[in-house]
């Protein structure tokens, strides 16, 4: 089983790829998270990493795709894996496609979780977190038992600049720019599923299993 899930900021595929990860258990492949682990690891490629990242530039599409590759080799892959959000052009699909197919691999299925984007700004757009123990709430659906006073430590609760409406209005038009030819891409391979990712998370996961589990 080896899949890539796909979506814009905010549609919760981070969340539905752990819970699918767990179900089936294979290992979700999250290029923030390898980023993270190369850079503390002190690799080659987390070396190189950390040099665009202390810049605050973007990490370039070799870099990120090595890590990938170095991920998807490794033996807890075998029986497959989940991949969050890569990848993201068509580019990097290509790739992507290439290093699986030296292996004699290639994917199984492409998912893509859609909601309305109106939904992805009151999601974003709601959430808070502590700015001192980093727990997270949502003004809506997760909110405080005290205003704006995180419950486990009472420290306040601040908005992240990215997720402010006009960044998230922003970070959604560029995800729509770069991701809809990629879309396209997998359909016409016949890879790509797409999932209605409104609702409860249990909701959704449920969804995301009967697909996964059909034929």
């Amino acid at each position: 089983m080896r899949m890539v899930f796909l979506g814009a900021p905010g549609v919760g595929k981070g969340t539905q790829a752990e819970l699918a990860a767990l179900k089936f258990g294979v290992p979700k492949i999250s290029t923030g998270d390898l980023l993270r682990a190369a850079v503390v690891q002190g690799t080659s490629l987390g070396r190189e990493a950390k040099e665009y990242m202390d810049r605050g530039d973007l990490v370039p599409d070799q870099v990120v795709i090595g890590l990938v590759e170095e991920k998807v080799g490794a033996p807890e892959c075998t029986k497959g894996f989940i991949l969050d959000g890569f990848p993201r052009t068509v580019p990097q699909a290509d790739r992507l496609s290439e290093l699986l197919m030296a292996k004699g691999q290639s994917l199984d299925k492409v998912v893509c979780f859609l909601i309305p984007r109106e939904e992805v700004v009151q999601r974003l757009g709601g959430r808070r977190g502590c700015s001192r123990c980093s727990a997270v709430y949502h003004v809506e659906f997760v909110p405080p038992k005290n205003d704006g006073v995180c419950d486990e430590c009472g420290k306040e609760l601040v908005q992240r600049d990215d997720d402010r409406e006009e960044t998230v209005r922003s970070r959604l038009s560029v995800y729509e720019e770069q991701t809809a030819p990629l879309i396209e891409y997998y359909r016409e391979k016949n890879l790509l599923s797409e999932l209605n990712g409104s609702g409860p998370v249990d909701t959704v996961q449920k969804r995301l299993v009967a697909l996964l589990s059909g034929p």
